[in-house]
Parts: structure tokens; sequence; C-alpha cells
């Protein structure tokens, strides 16, 4: 036989398109040529792949070798192709049976001696190959991450030889089964909690509603105030992931060469990028694009300290990943659209030097470097957030507290958030915070005098639609969070008061 068909798995976004290796063997001058859009590692792979051929005691065909990987159109990068094309030549030249290869996809780097390494996107393969009822073959490095998926079809190798002798003489690969063993440790054990935090009861309790409905927080107040130990404890209080968002988290670590570790892959993720980020950082892309923060911290937590720090460019390309949940990334020769659906927590001083508004009348900022340091955050990306909270210097009466309140003991507050997210999962199989405007108007309405006062606050206070909006789903997290069926007007005022960021921001023209 001249022509043997592989197939194997691209890697594209957290995207794992299917990929056919075609091999033909013809008359002619000994040669290798591979096409069908290869990048410069996988036309390096014609190295690679003769080298282990010929160490693992194999025949390498002295004919004219043309290796196709179709479709053509689809960007091969990386040396994942390795193993598939190894595999192709040996069944193009009769050394393997090419009939047994159609129900198995191959993924895996060659060594020169013919061992297999690890690859990237090991997570989004095993799920395509599943969906495909196909088996597919990987290094044995990668069997852990495989493992992950709940029925899983895969089985592992540490050398070429191990999958040769797979079909040649039935010798058993390793088979990759799913652990249902993978649990998450507690998250009070590595993260602090609510408790620890002395004081600040009004941003605890909007900390808390944030966690129950997925609201986008932000604290103001001069430094060491807590600021950054508060967005730390919210992690604590976030339930686990169910098993399809946890995958996808998992499918982008995958890509990403982060590890995943088992005893936590149910808990949100916690990121913090340095003020010195830039947008690529933040959002993704590059020559070959990769994913950045807003994707790194899918289904969790993106924490930006000392916001006005970071510059305007990079803090304005959050407004659509904050709106959509994902972010595209569009290049000459590709488009590509990754998850971004992350709650974002951001903490800032109220003025350059930090102390603006403190009792202890610190603040020599005068009201145009007051205004110009405020103008740091966009009004389009404020209005994107929900809920903004002052942290004020604690007193020496709350520093100096014997005991601590059981108000605020994790466990029972990560109990009644997860009850309050299931709650808003069973009613409209989302969170509040995920509420499109039609669904907006069907859970969140208002008594008529309730309305009357929010349209008073939205002509006192300019408001645009997109705060009416969030005013109304922060209202209703506040009621699930009190397990009441309807919005009262209490709800309703503590929702407004949360917008006490267009005071903050204000200030400058009233010093």
């Amino acid at each position: 036989m001249s022509l043997a068909i592989v197939y194997t798995r691209a890697n594209i976004g957290i995207d794992a398109p299917l990929v056919c290796v075609e091999t033909h063997l013809s008359n002619g001058i000994p040669s290798m040529t591979i096409v069908g859009l290869p990048e410069t590692a996988v036309k390096e792979s014609r190295e690679r792949v003769r080298s282990a051929i010929l160490n693992a005691k194999l025949e390498f065909p002295a004919r004219r070798i043309t290796v196709n990987l179709a479709p053509a159109d689809l960007p091969k990068s990386t040396g994942r192709f390795d193993l598939a094309i190894a595999l192709s030549i040996l069944a193009a030249s009769d050394q393997i049976p090419a009939s047994a290869l159609s129900a198995y996809e191959f993924l895996g780097e060659l060594a020169l001696s013919g061992d297999i390494r690890a690859v990237l996107g090991i997570v989004p393969a095993v799920l395509a190959a599943k969906e495909s009822g196909r088996y597919l073959i990987l290094p044995s490095q990668n069997a852990a991450e495989a493992s992950l998926v709940r029925g899983v079809n895969a089985f592992s190798a540490q050398h070429l030889l191990d999958v040769c002798g797979h079909f040649l003489c039935g010798r058993k690969l390793s088979v990759c089964s799913f652990n249902e063993n993978y649990k998450a440790t507690e998250a009070h054990a590595v993260h602090p909690c609510l408790a620890d935090i002395r004081g600040q009861q009004s941003a605890k309790r909007a900390l808390m509603i944030a966690a129950a409905g997925k609201h986008n927080l932000l604290l103001i107040g001069p430094p060491g105030t807590g600021k950054t130990m508060m967005a730390n404890c919210l992690l604590s209080l976030l339930p686990e992931l169910d098993e399809r968002e946890a995958l996808e988290v998992a499918a982008i670590k995958s890509i990403s060469r982060q590890e995943i570790d088992p005893q936590q892959w149910l808990r949100p993720v916690f990121r913090a990028p340095h003020h010195t980020a830039t947008d690529i950082a933040l959002v993704g892309g590059g020559s070959q694009a990769r994913p950045g923060e807003v994707t790194l911290a899918h289904r969790g937590v993106l924490f930006l300290d000392e916001l006005t720090e970071f510059r305007r460019s990079v803090l304005e390309s959050l407004r659509e990943p904050l709106e959509a949940g994902t972010i595209t990334i569009s290049r000459a020769s590709y488009r590509i659209q990754f998850p971004a659906n992350f709650q974002l927590i951001a903490a800032m001083n109220p003025c350059q030097c930090g102390y603006y508004g403190d009792p202890s009348g610190q603040c020599r900022c005068t009201p145009e470097k007051i205004q110009r340091y405020l103008e740091k955050v966009s009004g389009p990306l404020l209005d994107r957030i929900d809920l903004s909270v002052a942290m004020p210097r604690p007193v020496w009466n709350e520093l100096n507290a014997s005991s601590l309140s059981a108000e605020f003991d994790t466990e029972v507050l990560a109990e009644k958030i997860s009850a309050c997210r299931q709650r808003q999962k069973q009613r409209s199989k989302k969170l509040n915070s995920e509420f499109n405007n039609r669904e907006v108007e069907r859970y969140c309405s208002l008594a008529s005098d309730d309305e009357k006062l929010l349209e008073n606050v939205m002509e006192k206070l300019k408001l645009s639609a997109r705060a009416y909006h969030r005013i109304l789903k922060m209202a209703r997290t506040i009621a699930d969070f009190e397990d009441k069926e309807n919005i009262d007007q209490d709800h309703l005022i503590e929702a407004i008061a949360y917008r006490s960021l267009d005071r903050y921001f204000s200030f400058s023209n009233n010093y």
C-alpha cells in the first residue's frame, strides 16, 4: 500500500478541529515533503519523524514521501502531529495495518529516540475525539489531564514502539479513565476569610451580594484598609464549578501551558495581573493567538488591584468581554473567539496620594489632580461595574475587637451563597448578572411605587440604560440572598446605594 490516512487534531483557540494526515509513497528521489499550511515546527517534524522511526529499529522508506495535512486552509503549528505523521508513513509502507488506524486519533511530539512527548490542548482534543466516536492515543505525560473528562476514550503511550505494538501484536496500552475521586479541597484552607477582616461591614455585605449573583465590584479607599484582602476573600465564598464549567476552564489551561491540579480543578480561578500588564496580556492575542487574563479568569475572578495604575487602553479593552462574556481576536490570517465570562473585582485609592476624604486630613491633592486621577477610568467601564463600596480607615475599636463575629463564618456564608445561586439557576438557568434585557423585564419586576423611586433616582443621577438594568439585576440578587420571592423597596434601595461610584467620581466638582 502506498497511501495511508491517519487522524489527529489541531489546536485553534480552545477548539480541536480534525486533521487528516494523508501520506503517499511514490517513486522518485528519496525525500519527504509536508504540505497543508504547516508552520516551521511542523515542517521540522520531517527530521524528528525520520530519526524516531530509525531509532525504533523500524524502516524509513527510501522513496518520495508526500504528507498532506488536510484541510489545507487550517493553520498547523507545534509538533503535535509528529506521532500521526510517523504512523501514516509506517502504514503507507505496510509496516503496520492501515485499516486498524481508522478508529483512532493520535497526538504527540516525537523525540529523536522515539519517545512521545507531551503536547498542549489535550482536554479539547479528548472531548472532540469522544464526540467523534474514535479512540485517542496520547502521550503518557498527558494522561492525568485526559482523565478529567468523564467517559474519556483514550490510551496513553511512552514510545513509538508502544503504539506499534498495540496494532501489531495486541500489546495493551495504558487506559485513561475518568477519576471519580477528583474533589476540590476546602477553599477557606488556602484563602483568607471575611471573619479575618476587622470592621468594614458595608464592604463585607457588598462582597457577599457580589458573590451571590456574580456582580462586578469596585472597592475604593485609602491605603491599608483591607481592599486587597477583601478581594482575596471572595474565592472562599464561591461554590464549586459544575463539571461542564470546570472542563471549560481545564480546556483553557490545557492550551496555555498551565498545570491542572486535580485536587483544585473544580474551584473557580483567581487571576490578579500586575498593573503593568499590556493589552495583549489582558485580552490575548499575539502572532499565535494565546488567551489573555480575561480568558484565564473564565468562570472565576479577575482582580485588578490599583485600578487607576493600569494603562487606559488596557482598561478599555475590558469593555467587550465584560458585556459579551467572550473576546474575539482578529488578525489578517485568523479569527479566534475565546470565552471570557469572568467576575471583575477592582480596587483603587480615591486620589493620587490615596487619602482624599480620610478623616486624618493627609490629602493635599488639588481638585484638578483628583479629576485627572479619576478620569483614568472611563465612564463606559464604570457603567459596567454593579457595586462600588467605600472602605474607610477602620477605627481603633474595630481593630482591637476581642472576638470575631460568627456572622461572617466562611462555611455558613458559602452555603448561603451556594443556595442563592441554585435559586437563580432553577428560576432562569443562569445567574442574575447574566440576564439579558428581556429576562430583566420578566424576573426583576417592581411595584409601582418602587418604579417611581427608581425613575427619580435615574433622573437625579443621570444614569444610563445599562445602569438601570444592572440596578434591577442587583436588587433581584439581594432579594434572592434574603430568600424573598419578590423585590421589596429595601432591596431596591440597597441596590441603588451601591451606585455610590457616581458620588465618588464627582468628588472633584464639590472639592
